[in-house]
C-alpha cells in the first residue's frame, strides 16, 4: 500500500497519477490525510496523558516513602482519571488506525510516469516486436484441434474430472509441458535466481502482503474451513518469504524462481479467444521474483525483460513487448510490461508474461525493509515476472511449429523432451 507520508507530501501528484487508472482519487486521498491528522492528534494526546500518568506515579511513590500518604492518595485519584482517559484515547487511536489501514488497502499503486493513459488492453503501447511469423501449410489447425489430433491434451477428460479450464496433458504433451518447466527453471537459475519449491496454498496475511487481498478475492479459490487460498501465482508465496524481514543492504539484490501450478477463478466467457489453453482455471507457470534496492529496481526491471526476451529468442517464437496503460496495469504495480507470442493459427497475440515493478507498494504491506548505509530502516522494492506462463507458450509452439508431418519440437527443448517431433 502507499505510504502515508508520501501521500501527505504529494497529494496533487498522487491524484494526478491515479487518474491514469481512470480513478478520481481526490476524496480518498483527502480522507487519508484527514484520518492521519486525527490519528496523530490522538497519538500526541495519548502520549501526553501517559507521560503525565508516569510523572504522577513516581511522585506518588516518593510521597509514600516520605510518609505523606494523604497527598499520595489524592494524586492516586488523578492517576485513575488519567488511566481512564488513556484507555479511551487508545480505543480511539485503534479505531482511526483501522479506518486508515482499511482505506489504504483500497487505493492502488501510483503508476510510474512512463505508464500511458488508457482504459483497456487496446490502449497498451507496443514498444518492440521481433521474430518471423511462419507461413503455415494449408489446413493448419489451432492448438485445441492439434491437441485432439495428436492425443496430447484432453480438454473433455479434464472437464469430466473437474470442470472447464482443467485440461489433462497426455503422452508427449505431458513430456513437452514438463520439459518447458525444466528449461525455464534452468534458464532462471543460470541467470542467478535461487530455485524454491513453494506452497500452493497461502494464508490471508500472505494474500494481503502482495496485494491479491482484498482486491482480487473473487479470482481466488478459497478453502473456507481453513481460511487458506489456492495461489493465483508463485508471486504470492515467493514474495511472502520476505514478509516481516529486515535485511542488510549488503544482502540486496535477491532473486528467486519457482515453478507452481496456479489457480484462478476468472469469470467465464465464450469464443475462440478463450478456447483450449487460452484461458484456464489451473495452469503451470515459472516465476521470477526480485527484492531490490530502490535505486536499482528499474535497472533490474530492464534486466528481467532482457532475460525473458532471451528465452523467447531461443524458442524462436515471434513476440512483442507492450507497456501497459493505466487502465490495464494491475492494482499493485507501478509499471508493467507484457510479453505476447503470435499464434499463427489463431491470427492473434497471446499474453505469456507480465513483468512488474511494485516499488515499495508490496514492501509496505509486507514490512519488508533493509538497513541502509546510514543505519536507517528503509522499504525495499519488489519485482516479479512470468518466466514463463506455460499454457500460451505451449499453444504458440504447437501452432507455430506445426507442419504437415507433425509438430516439430523447438531445437532448444529437444534435449529435455528426448524427441524431435509430435506425430
Amino acid at each position: 500500500m502507499l505510504q502515508v507520508p508520501f501521500i501527505r507530501e504529494n497529494k496533487a501528484l498522487v491524484v494526478e497519477r491515479l487518474a491514469k487508472r481512470n480513478i478520481d482519487a481526490t476524496q480518498m486521498i483527502n480522507d487519508v490525510v484527514a484520518l492521519d491528522e486525527d490519528r496523530r492528534r490522538i497519538q500526541t494526546e495519548l502520549d501526553n496523558t501517559l507521560a503525565e500518568s508516569n510523572v504522577l506515579s513516581k511522585e506518588i511513590g516518593n510521597l509514600y516513602k516520605s510518609g505523606e500518604a494523604q497527598k499520595a492518595n489524592l494524586l492516586k485519584e488523578k492517576t485513575t482519571q488519567l488511566k481512564d482517559a488513556s484507555k479511551e484515547l487508545n480505543e480511539a487511536l485503534n479505531s482511526k488506525v483501522e479506518a486508515l489501514t482499511e482505506l489504504l488497502y483500497k487505493i492502488p499503486n501510483v503508476p510510474n510516469e512512463l505508464v500511458p493513459q488508457g482504459n483497456s488492453e487496446l490502449d497498451n503501447e507496443e514498444i518492440f516486436k521481433a521474430g518471423d511469423i511462419p507461413k503455415l501449410h494449408d489446413g493448419a489447425l489451432p492448438h485445441w484441434e492439434l491437441a485432439k489430433k495428436y492425443d496430447i491434451i484432453d480438454f473433455e477428460l479434464g472437464n469430466k474430472i473437474t470442470g472447464a479450464g482443467f485440461p489433462v496433458y497426455k503422452g508427449k504433451g505431458a513430456r513437452l509441458q514438463r520439459s518447458l518447466i525444466a528449461y525455464f527453471l534452468d534458464k532462471n537459475t543460470a541467470a542467478g535466481y535461487t530455485e524454491y519449491q513453494l506452497p500452493l496454498m497461502v494464508n490471508e496475511a500472505s494474500g494481503i502482503g502482495t496485494g491479491q487481498l482484498p482486491d482480487k478475492e473473487g479470482q481466488m479459490y478459497h478453502v473456507t474451513e481453513d481460511n487458506l487460498y489456492l495461489i493465483p501465482t508463485a508471486e504470492v508465496p515467493g514474495t511472502n518469504i520476505f514478509r516481516d524481514v529486515l535485511l542488510n543492504e549488503s544482502e540486496l539484490p535477491i532473486g528467486i524462481t519457482g515453478y507452481t501450478p496456479c489457480f484462478r477463478r476468472e469469470a467465464g466467457s465464450y469464443g475462440a479467444h478463450v478456447r483450449g489453453l487460452n484461458r484456464l482455471h489451473q495452469f503451470d507457470k515459472v516465476e521470477i521474483i526480485r527484492v531490490e534496492h530502490p535505486s536499482k529496481s528499474y535497472e533490474a526491471l530492464d534486466g528481467m525483460i532482457n532475460h525473458v526476451e532471451a528465452i523467447l529468442k531461443e524458442l524462436k517464437l515471434p513476440y512483442r513487448i507492450l507497456r501497459l496503460c493505466g487502465g490495464d496495469t494491475s492494482f499493485a504495480s507501478a509499471l508493467t510490461y507484457d510479453f505476447e507470442v503470435f499464434s499463427t493459427a489463431q491470427d492473434r497475440w497471446l499474453e505469456i508474461s507480465s513483468i512488474s515493478n511494485f516499488e515499495t507498494f508490496q514492501a509496505n504491506r509486507l514490512k519488508l525493509r533493509f538497513k541502509n548505509s546510514e543505519g536507517k530502516n528503509e522499504l525495499a522494492h519488489t519485482l516479479n515476472g512470468s518466466s514463463l506462463a506455460l499454457p500460451r507458450v505451449l499453444a504458440g509452439i504447437l501452432e507455430n511449429y506445426q507442419t504437415e508431418d507433425g509438430i516439430v519440437i523447438p531445437e532448444v527443448l529437444q534435449p529435455y523432451t528426448g524427441f524431435k517431433i509430435i506425430n
